[in-house]
């Protein structure tokens, strides 16, 4: 029995497995087959005709025990039969084609799905490549494939996550992960919703830089203080010629607090308010009501005065 690697490309003499083999292949293996794979394995490297009762004095193993091996790891696909012996598989490549192979024979929605699936395998091996240099680990051929499926990301919208992340120089898949949640809890499907993301982003910063700038705030506001940025401007509607009216309200105030110009802002919108002229009219008209109100309350004020006046009166009169 001839044994050969198919992959040939290594310089070096060491026998290597990647991560994959331990994580789907391993755990179901029989540990006398796994004995037999990592010793036919580190064989392959030599080229040479090898006996199976060799192998199975080698390996303290019986000769059906071998043989039952190698049945096993050929029905696994991990040896290819030959004429003359076993080739070894290229794992990383047999499990790559589970993920993204198209059916010979397909349903209008299989072809549906098989194009889907090849372009994904495109955009797989562009991370791999723009990302990790052609070498990325098998691991995350794996979390790619889950991703997809549990966030619904179309192709680009992948590829941008991990340019994002990349970019701030935290490739690893617990950050890439916590992106991946944070954009989907954004509602981000398609590069479009990714677009509209950033520009939203983008809308909050600058409202954040003119809030600072008029507030004369020494410091960042925080996640909390955007929240309310967000609420005003995209829940409400409001831009900073707006909100800015509340913001004047801080003159008189001794800190500032975003949860006062919040209560502001909230009645405004309670109240259907959109634009300056509308407030302004709305604040005028709070004033003059207010004004009716404390004459209101002087004059009956007033009235009790000279009602209690008029009883101090006929008490001096009953007295006298």
């Amino acid at each position: 029995m001839k044994l050969e690697l198919s992959d040939k490309s290594s310089l070096f003499s060491s026998t290597e497995l990647p991560d994959v083999f331990f994580a789907d292949y391993l755990p179901q293996m029989n540990s006398d087959y796994a004995k037999v794979y990592l010793y036919v394995l580190f064989l392959s490297k030599f080229n040479k005709d090898v006996k199976i009762n060799d192998l199975s004095k080698r390996l303290g193993l019986q000769f059906p025990t071998v043989q039952d091996a190698l049945k096993y790891l050929e029905n696994e696909k991990l040896l290819i039969k030959l004429p003359d012996g076993y080739s070894i598989a290229n794992i990383q490549e047999l499990e790559l084609s589970k993920l993204y192979s198209p059916k010979i024979s397909s349903s209008p929605e299989d072809i549906k799905r098989s194009t889907q699936s090849q372009q994904r395998a495109k955009v797989v091996e562009e991370i791999n490549n723009l990302f990790f240099q052609g070498v990325m680990q098998p691991t995350w051929y794996t979390d790619i494939d889950f991703w997809f499926s549990k966030y619904g990301f179309d192709e680009q919208v992948m590829l941008a996550l991990f340019g994002y992340c990349a970019n701030n120089r935290s490739l690893n898949r617990p950050y890439v992960q916590a992106v991946a949640d944070a954009w989907a809890k954004d509602n981000i499907k398609t590069f479009n919703d990714l677009d509209e993301h950033e520009a939203k982003k983008d809308k909050i910063k600058n409202l954040s830089r003119e809030i600072s700038k008029r507030l004369h705030l020494s410091r960042n506001l925080t996640v909390y203080d955007e929240e309310y940025l967000t609420k005003w401007s995209e829940e409400y509607g409001y831009d900073i010629s707006i909100i800015e009216l509340a913001l004047k309200r801080s003159s008189s105030m001794n800190s500032i607090s975003f949860e006062y110009f919040d209560k502001i802002l909230t009645e405004w919108h309670n109240n259907a308010l959109t634009t300056v002229s509308d407030i302004e009219n709305y604040q005028n008209s709070k004033k003059t009501n207010a004004k009716q109100v404390i004459k209101h309350a002087e004059q009956k004020l007033s009235k009790l005065n000279y009602i209690q006046s008029t009883f101090d009166n006929l008490d001096s009169l009953y007295e006298n």
